[in-house]
């Protein structure tokens, strides 16, 4: 009778290779579109901004967290986006209105994600004035 050897035992070399790339992977992404998108670049630089002024606002430290964690939001579904819109443009150059669609909905999702992150700061503005 032979016995097989498990596959099921974990490979922690494989596991941080694998790791690794994806680490690697993500820092280009980022790079990337930071290089080729505005509207990335600016989010990045609201959430450099978000983490004091949310020290500053936030009257709890998970109401501080919150804020810091909408803003973070708007960049991940603003990442999303741009590679919509570059998978889009790839596909053709050419005035296509269902792709024209689609670009549409991604930016109608950052804009839905802009104004969470904007409802959540109006809130912990007024809750810190005392409105609420």
């Amino acid at each position: 009778m032979r016995v097989r050897k498990s596959r099921c035992r974990p490979q922690r070399g494989f596991d941080l290779l694998r790791l690794w790339r994806a680490t690697i992977n993500t820092r280009n992404g980022l790079a990337f579109a930071i290089r080729s998108e505005q509207a990335v670049r600016e989010e990045l630089l609201a959430l450099a901004l978000s983490v004091p002024l949310a020290w500053l606002v936030g009257a709890s430290v998970m109401r501080r967290v919150e804020l810091v964690a909408a803003v973070a939001f708007v960049l991940v579904v603003e990442i999303l986006n741009t590679a919509i819109e570059k998978l889009a443009d790839r596909l053709t150059t050419d005035h296509d209105p269902q792709i024209g669609r689609v670009k549409d909905m991604g930016s109608a999702a950052v804009g839905v994600a802009l104004l969470m992150s904007g409802a959540f700061w109006l809130f912990a503005i007024a809750e810190r004035i005392g409105a609420f």
